[in-house]
């Protein structure tokens, strides 16, 4: 059991999340120093959580088993105040203050665990509810942290993941397939004439360009509901939501415009231009806030919640 007292918790989140946070990190920046931090401890342990299952060198079984450790300390953690790893302290402690539902986060080990195995989706349903485990509760999780108004902004917190989720499927795409996940569904690749295998063996062609933009328009109207959660949510949540959703709406801009690109580089945004949107919606928090009194208040709603579909 680990001694770290919270401030070194929290110290060690902050820093893992600047190391490999490399989108999510810039948009923190709009935050108060108090938020920022608890972003910071809350990626961390996603963070931790997905690299368990991520190491291909790691046989499956050997895998598993470290996930299923992982959710023991995690139960330990919120339950009985004991901490096996340094992220916990400070994760107790965020749930706790944030009255943050414990079942989201055993929610995202459960579509962590998905992974643990070649994924292969046959509809877009099934995309979807994996869309929700790892990466729709995360956006639940994130608004009780920043504070919101209205059992709406549930639901159109699960957009928000599920556009960022299958914008971080396209542009990993190739790395994905040759290590055998198939997230893109089945239906979708044979309404357009091509397969995972033939993309991997020929690379690019026309129905594959018309496939990835296909995707892209499907992922644009999870983006579009989700901008509405930018009226749910309290003064200080807004600049992070908004310069996350032009951090990953520029890679999905990108992969439109030249989609054989995701099967030759990994597409995104260049730190300048990230730093740049950070700033800018600082800038632009700070004169919403001098022209309004008072924001929503943070609510938590307990019987509301969207489910998975």
């Amino acid at each position: 059991m680990t001694t770290v007292s919270l401030d070194r918790s929290v110290s060690f989140c902050r820093s893992l999340a600047r190391r490999s946070g490399r989108n999510f990190y810039y948009s923190f920046l709009t935050l108060p120093s108090s938020k920022r931090d608890d972003m910071c401890v809350l990626y961390s342990f996603m963070r931790l959580s997905d690299d368990l299952v991520d190491d291909q060198a790691v046989d499956a079984f050997r895998r598993s088993s470290q996930l299923d450790d992982w959710r023991s300390w995690l139960r330990l953690a919120l339950e009985e105040d004991r901490y096996e790893h340094p992220v916990f302290p400070a994760l107790a402690e965020l749930v706790d203050r944030c009255r943050l539902p414990h079942r989201y986060l055993h929610s995202v080990l459960d579509g962590i665990e998905m992974d643990l195995q070649p994924v292969r989706f046959d509809t877009v349903s099934e995309l979807e509810r994996y869309c929700y485990h790892v990466a729709g509760v995360v956006g639940l999780c994130c608004i009780h942290v920043w504070g919101f108004d209205g059992t709406e902004a549930t639901d159109l917190a699960v957009d928000c993941g599920t556009a960022f989720q299958l914008t971080n499927i396209l542009r990993d795409l190739r790395e994905d397939l040759q290590q055998g996940r198939v997230y893109l569904p089945t239906e979708d690749w044979q309404q357009f004439g091509c397969s995972p295998h033939d993309v991997l063996a020929n690379g690019i062609h026309d129905d594959f360009e018309e496939l990835i933009r296909f995707e892209v328009e499907r992922t644009r109207t999870f983006y579009a509901r989700g901008r509405e959660l930018l009226h749910r949510l309290s003064p200080e949540g807004v600049p992070i939501l908004s310069a996350m959703l032009r951090i990953y709406g520029g890679i999905l801009d990108q992969i439109d415009r030249r989609p054989a690109d995701i099967l030759v580089r990994r597409i995104g945004l260049s730190r300048l231009r990230k730093l740049l949107i950070a700033g800018d919606e600082i800038v632009r928090g700070r004169w919403r806030n001098r022209f309004r009194s008072a924001g929503p208040s943070r609510t938590v709603p307990t019987e509301t919640i969207n489910q998975p579909p």
